[in-house]
């Protein structure tokens, strides 16, 4: 696949590249640990490549295709959902201003039950290792919590945004979203990040953190038959 931009196909940028190591699959199609993640990617849209995929993963298994026009229907595959995104970039992020501290290993089952509460997006036991994770603990408990994601060349996604319903409103995830935001800033990469395109709360927030949309794309989920 040979996009415009590499953030117009992250998913295969990110899986042919930096993340090579966690995936799964060859120079036809790409699906990353299952362990970390459902993203899948192709690198064209025929029978070929979709038979390619179709070999990586087992019945009853989902996968997750991030693109700004995958295709409705996958041989093999059983169509799920679709959902409209937003993806945004910061060309210059703010100062972090919150006291966060990195999560790891041991904090995985709180980090996933979180996730879990919450729902900022596809959370498996190993998403933390992606390429780091910060945390607000209040009180001993996992309030707050945001990390990176998809890694490509020149880029690192803000992914993984939650807050526990307990502590909401006092502003814990626009100070992590900065925080990871400044952190991929000085390792000299460029953060991106992924919005639901209904969630005008979220755009609107990321917009205040420096964020710009930059196009739209589409979520799909399918699984195999």
């Amino acid at each position: 696949m040979s996009p415009a931009h590499p953030l117009d196909a992250p998913v295969w940028q990110a899986l042919t590249t930096r993340q090579a190591p966690l995936a799964l699959g060859n120079d036809d199609a790409r699906r990353i640990d299952p362990d970390y993640g459902l993203f899948a990617a192709v690198a064209a849209h025929d029978v070929r490549h979709h038979t390619a995929l179709a070999d990586l993963v087992a019945p009853g298994e989902t996968i997750g295709l991030f693109e700004p026009a995958p295709p409705a229907t996958l041989p093999g595959f059983r169509s799920i959902t679709t959902a409209h995104c937003v993806q945004m970039v910061a060309a210059d992020p703010p100062s972090p201003t919150t006291d966060a501290v990195p999560l790891g290993d041991t904090d995985a089952a709180e980090m996933v039950a979180l996730a879990e509460l919450t729902r900022p997006g596809p959370f498996f036991r190993h998403t933390h290792r992606f390429g780091g994770f910060l945390g607000i603990r209040i009180d001993g408990r996992l309030a707050a919590m945001a990390g990176t994601r998809l890694g490509l060349p020149g880029y690192r996604e803000v992914s993984g945004v939650c807050t526990h319903p307990d502590f909401r409103g006092r502003g814990l995830a626009a100070g992590l979203i900065a925080a990871v935001a400044a952190a991929i800033h000085a390792a000299g990469d460029r953060p991106f990040l992924t919005s639901y395109a209904d969630n005008a709360g979220a755009i609107a927030l990321y917009r205040r953190l420096g964020f710009a949309p930059r196009r739209d794309l589409v979520f799909s989920l399918f699984e195999r038959r």
